[in-house]
């Protein structure tokens, strides 16, 4: 072969390369629809039942999958693994919700693989505060702090990503009798509020708003106990309370605001306010009637527990409040009828 040929034979392989390697699957607006029906759900998430929404997540994250088989630009393929990543990551917050724990676990791995190929640094945190948030509401609090704990200081000052894994971390130290942990963790929490540049990227159930990050603080100074925490629990709580109940009935976050009515109930029980108490158990059975989540379960678990104190055990309205408890969160048949929580 001449030098001529080989030079000739050299650029039609680069030609062929070219043509190959310029194909993608994915057509102009491919990702522009994917995006588009996962901010959907998202935002309809917490005002939606959990299982219906968690199908429609399972149908998105496969369509995406697909498109990752096969061949694309690099910047498709980053914007594909957010959107699988995204996707990962809201299905193990319904799982979660749903009380398959494991499930959640599988779908946060998953979620933060997709995060890193991504490139994405506040979806590296909010998985991270996933996996932390199935830690804590699964006994294992230290590992909560140590999954916190491991990107805290690198997230980027966007959205509320932060906050949000910072007030996770706060819960945990709580529930580990660390006082000064948790006030270290509501502080970086605080201030990570103050230094965010930028609103969420997906808004809806991924963001983490001030009313959740009050009853976040609540719920710390519940398991702290003492005079003055619960005092402070019941302000914060309430505060959280009239914010969730501002919001537009077909917006209203009922699974979390659900929570911060019982914190505030486990803060009068602590102060003896059995009265007060019943009034938000009472209306937690009423919002959370077709939303029964698991966490909304174990919390209410927790408050009976409370009534089980000398102090208040001999009241007929503690037994018939525990009562109440306890047919509330019995097992009830499979239903398409459960909702959020966090």
């Amino acid at each position: 072969m001449t030098t001529a040929e080989a030079i000739a034979a050299a650029a039609r392989e680069s030609a062929h390369f070219t043509q190959y390697a310029g194909r993608t699957n994915v057509g102009p607006h491919t990702l522009e629809q994917l995006d588009a029906d996962l901010r959907n759900l998202i935002k309809a998430y917490p005002g939606r039942p959990v299982y219906p929404t968690f199908l429609e997540l399972v149908e998105l994250r496969n369509r995406a999958f697909e498109l990752l088989e096969g061949r694309q630009y690099p910047a498709q393929s980053r914007d594909l693994y957010l959107v699988a990543g995204v996707t990962c990551g809201v299905m193990s917050n319904a799982s979660f919700d749903l009380g398959h724990m494991e499930a959640a676990a599988t779908q946060a791995r998953t979620a933060y693989l997709c995060a890193e190929l991504s490139g994405s640094e506040w979806l590296r945190t909010w998985v991270r505060g996933m996996q932390s948030l199935i830690a804590y509401w699964g006994d294992h609090f230290e590992e909560a702090v140590a999954f916190a704990s491991s990107v805290q200081g690198h997230a980027a000052a966007q959205g509320s990503a932060t906050v949000r894994l910072a007030s996770i971390e706060a819960r945990a130290h709580a529930r580990l009798g660390d006082a000064e942990g948790v006030e270290t963790a509501l502080d970086t929490a605080a201030n990570a509020r103050e230094d965010a540049l930028h609103p969420d990227e997906y808004a809806g159930m991924m963001a983490f708003p001030v009313e959740k990050q009050l009853f976040y603080g609540s719920t710390c100074q519940v398991w702290l106990g003492g005079e003055a925490r619960l005092r402070r629990a019941a302000q914060d709580a309430s505060r959280a309370v009239s914010m969730f109940e501002q919001a537009p009935l077909r917006q209203r976050r009922v699974g979390e605001m659900c929570l911060a009515r019982l914190d505030l109930a486990a803060a009068r029980l602590g102060s003896d306010e059995l009265d007060g108490a019943a009034e938000q158990v009472r209306a937690v059975f009423a919002e959370a009637a077709n939303r029964r989540t698991d966490s909304v379960r174990r919390r209410l678990t927790q408050v009976r527990d409370q009534l089980e104190a000398p102090r208040v055990k001999t009241s007929p309205l503690a037994a018939s409040l525990s009562d109440e408890i306890i047919e509330f969160c019995a097992p009830s048949p499979p239903a398409v009828t459960e909702g959020h929580s966090s």
